[in-house]
C-alpha cells in the first residue's frame, strides 16, 4: 500500500521507544496527581467524557454523538405548556429596567414567579415542585436569560445552587422537610465565599464544632457576596469541622456542608451590596454567631463538604450556558432589527460586509452555546456522571461569548446602543459577573487543563508499569509504540469523525479529528518536559485549556448539525453553515495554541511577560517610561 524508507522507519521506531522510556521519568508526579492508591494501581480510571479522553488523544464519542433527544412525548407536552405562559409573563409583567432602577425585583414579579413554579422547577412534584428534567430546566432558564439576567440570578441562586445540595445529597428526611418549603416562598442561598476564600474553597475560616451534648454543631463565621443572602431562610453553609483522620488517627479540619435555617437564631446579614450589574438581585454578607445547627442537618456527611460544593457547582453550570444562549438570542434580535431598518450612505446596514460579519459571528457563538447547554443537560438526563469538564467549558464559553455578542450588538446600534432605554447597556453590566462567579473562568480553565492532565497521567503510569513486565504487557507497549511511530512518519491519520457526521460536514469533521489527534502528543510532551512543574505553567495550561474548549465545541456543533441534516429540519442548511465556519476557525486556534506549547518564540514571550508583570507589581503600578523625555 505504501513504501517506507526502512532506515528512517527504524530511527522513528527507536525514537518512539525512547519517548516511552522517558515517560517513566514522570515517576512520583504521575502518581501524586492521579491520587492512585495501592488498589487503584491495578486499574486506571476510565471515563466516557469526550474532553477527558481528548487529553489522551483518544476519541470517545458516546456522550457527543448522536445529539441527544431525551424528552418523551409527555415531557415535551409539559414543556410546551410552560414555554408560552413564562415567556408572556416576562414580556408583560417583569420590567427589567424598573428592577434595575429600584435595585430589587418588583414584589408582583416575585409573587408571579412563585405562582408559576419558577422557583421549584426541578423539585419532585410530590414535594411541591414541577419535577422538570435538566433539559426542560435548560429551556425555561433560556427564556429567563433572554429577558432579565438579574431575575435569573435570583432564581438560579435559589435552585441551581441554593437548595441543589438537598436535591443531590439530602437524606429522605431532609428532602421531605425542606423541599416543600423552598417550593413555597422560602428563599434559599448557597453560602461558600468568604473574605479570605474565593476560588480556594478549602481555605474557608467559618467553623462548626460539636456541642458538648453531641446534638448540635455550633457554627461561627461570615460569608460574603451571597446571592439571596439578605432574604434566604434556608441556606447551604460550608464550614470547617474537626474530623479524625482514618490513617493517622489525628484530628484534622475538613469542610462540612450544613442546612442552616435563619430561624435557628444567630444569623444576620448586611444591607444589600451596591453592584455594577445584576442590581435587582440581593447580594449580601451573612454572619453566623453561635448558630445551633442540629446534627441531622449535616448535608452529605461530615468532612464531605468540598465534594458537596463542587458537585453543586458542576451540576448547575449547564444552566448558565442555557441562560446566556437566551441572552445572545435576545440581543442579536435587537441588532438585527436595527441593521435591517437603519439606512446609511443610501444602503441598509445589513448590506455592509462589516455588519454581516458581526451578525454571522453572533449567530455562530449563540448556536455553539445553545448546542452545549442541551448536549450537557441531555447527557445528565441519560445518567452521565462524566460531564464536569464539559460543564466548566460551557460556563467559560457562554460567559465570554455573551459578552462579545452583546458588545457587538451595541456596536451595530451605535449611539442608540449606548443609551439606557435600549436595554443593552444593562445587559452588558449584568453579564460581567458571569465570568467571575461560580468559579472564575481563569480557575475553570486551569481546572479543565489540570484535570485532563491528571487523567492522561494515570494512563501514562499504566504504560510505565507495563515496562516493568514487558512480556506480560507486550500488546499494550507495541500498540503505543505503533501509534507514536506512525504519527512520527506521518502515516497514522487523525481520529476520524466521518462515520458519525453527515457527508456535508466531512471537511469540518476532518478538522475536528485533526485537533483530537494533535492533543495527546501535546499533553505527553508537557508531562515529559515539565513533570510536576506543569502545575505552575499557567501560560501553557491556559492555551491547552483553550484548545480543549475549541475541540469539544467543534464536536458538539458537528453532532447537532448532523441531526438537523439527517432529519431534514428546515434549519439544516443554516446549521451546516454555522458549523462549517466555526470548525474552520476553531481548528486554526487549536493548532496555534498547541504549537505555542513548544514554540521557542512563544515560550520566550511568556518568560518576558512574566518579567514585565513582576516589574509592574514591584513598582506598585505601571513603570513610568517618561514618553516626553523630560
Amino acid at each position: 500500500m505504501f513504501k517506507v524508507n526502512c532506515s528512517k522507519f527504524k530511527y522513528r521506531y527507536f525514537k518512539a521507544v525512547e519517548e516511552l522510556r522517558l515517560i517513566q521519568k514522570s515517576r512520583r508526579w504521575i502518581s501524586s496527581t492521579t491520587h492512585l492508591s495501592s488498589k487503584d494501581t491495578k486499574e486506571v480510571k476510565q471515563s466516557k467524557s469526550f474532553t477527558m479522553n481528548l487529553f489522551r488523544g483518544q476519541l470517545q464519542t458516546e456522550q457527543v454523538f448522536p445529539y441527544p433527544d431525551v424528552l418523551n412525548d409527555e415531557q415535551t407536552e409539559t414543556l410546551s405548556s410552560l414555554v408560552d405562559p413564562v415567556t408572556k409573563f416576562f414580556q408583560e409583567v417583569n420590567n427589567p429596567l424598573k428592577n434595575d432602577e429600584i435595585e430589587t425585583v418588583e414584589p408582583n414579579t416575585l409573587e408571579g414567579l412563585w405562582d408559576l413554579g419558577a422557583f421549584s422547577l426541578q423539585v419532585p412534584q410530590d414535594l411541591g415542585g414541577l419535577g422538570l428534567t435538566n433539559t426542560q430546566y435548560a429551556r425555561m432558564v433560556e427564556i429567563v436569560g433572554a429577558h432579565d439576567l438579574a431575575v435569573g440570578i435570583v432564581l438560579g441562586a435559589h435552585q441551581s445552587i441554593g437548595f441543589k445540595g438537598i436535591l443531590l445529597f439530602g437524606t429522605p428526611e431532609q428532602k421531605t422537610k425542606y423541599l416543600p418549603r423552598v417550593s413555597n416562598k422560602e428563599f434559599a442561598a448557597f453560602c461558600l465565599t468568604e473574605p479570605s476564600s474565593g476560588s480556594d474553597a478549602g481555605s474557608i475560616k467559618t467553623r462548626a464544632v460539636l456541642s458538648p451534648d453531641g446534638k448540635h454543631y455550633i457554627l461561627n463565621g461570615n460569608k460574603i457576596w451571597i446571592s439571596n443572602g439578605g432574604m434566604a431562610e434556608i441556606m447551604t453553609v460550608f464550614a470547617q469541622t474537626p474530623v479524625k483522620d482514618e490513617k493517622t488517627g489525628q484530628t484534622i479540619d475538613k469542610v462540612t456542608a450544613f442546612i442552616v435555617e435563619r430561624s435557628f437564631g444567630g444569623v444576620t446579614n448586611s444591607p444589600p451590596e451596591k453592584k455594577m450589574g445584576i442590581k435587582a438581585s440581593n447580594t449580601a454578607e451573612v454572619n453566623y454567631e453561635d448558630v445551633k445547627v442540629p446534627i441531622e442537618n449535616v448535608l452529605g456527611g461530615v468532612g464531605q463538604g468540598f465534594k458537596v460544593a463542587m458537585n453543586i457547582l458542576n451540576n448547575g453550570r449547564f444552566g448558565m450556558a442555557a441562560a446566556l444562549a437566551g441572552t445572545m438570542r435576545s440581543v442579536t434580535a435587537k441588532a438585527v432589527e436595527h441593521a435591517t431598518t437603519r439606512v446609511q450612505f443610501g444602503k441598509r446596514l445589513d448590506s455592509f460586509g462589516g455588519i454581516q460579519e458581526k451578525l454571522a459571528r453572533m449567530a455562530m457563538l449563540q448556536y455553539v452555546t445553545e448546542s452545549m447547554a442541551y448536549m450537557i443537560s441531555g447527557n445528565m438526563d441519560t445518567g452521565s456522571v462524566d460531564y464536569h469538564l464539559e460543564a466548566a467549558i460551557s460556563k467559560c464559553f457562554a460567559s465570554e461569548s455573551a459578552w462579545y455578542v452583546t458588545d457587538e450588538a451595541i456596536q451595530i446600534l451605535g449611539g442608540m446602543g449606548y443609551m439606557k432605554a435600549t436595554g443593552l447597556e444593562k445587559v452588558m453590566r449584568d453579564l460581567r459577573i458571569f465570568r467571575i462567579f461560580e468559579g472564575t473562568n481563569d480557575i475553570l480553565r486551569l481546572f479543565v487543563a489540570l484535570t485532563g492532565i491528571q487523567f492522561a497521567g494515570g494512563h501514562l503510569k499504566e504504560l510505565q508499569r507495563a515496562f516493568k513486565n514487558p512480556t506480560a504487557h507486550l500488546g499494550l507497549i507495541l500498540e503505543e509504540v505503533k501509534k507514536r511511530t506512525l504519527y512520527s512518519v506521518g502515516f497514522n491519520s487523525a481520529p476520524s469523525l466521518n462515520h458519525l457526521v453527515h457527508p456535508k460536514l466531512s471537511d469540518a469533521a476532518n478538522l475536528a479529528g485533526q485537533s483530537v489527534g494533535l492533543f495527546g502528543p501535546a499533553v505527553e510532551s508537557l508531562l515529559i518536559k515539565h513533570g510536576k512543574g506543569i502545575i505552575d505553567k499557567q501560560f501553557l495550561l491556559n492555551r491547552l485549556a483553550q484548545a480543549a474548549i475549541d475541540t469539544y465545541t467543534m464536536s458538539v456543533v458537528l453532532s447537532r448539525a448532523t441531526r438537523a441534516l439527517n432529519k431534514g429540519l428546515p434549519t439544516a442548511e443554516y446549521e451546516a453553515l454555522l458549523t462549517q465556519i466555526y470548525c474552520s476557525e476553531a481548528s486554526d486556534r487549536v493548532t496555534n495554541n498547541l504549537m505555542q506549547l513548544k514554540s521557542g518564540k512563544h515560550l520566550d514571550n511568556f518568560s518576558k511577560m512574566s518579567s514585565i508583570a513582576e516589574q509592574v507589581c514591584q513598582n506598585g503600578g505601571l513603570v513610568q517610561t517618561n514618553p516626553l523625555n523630560l
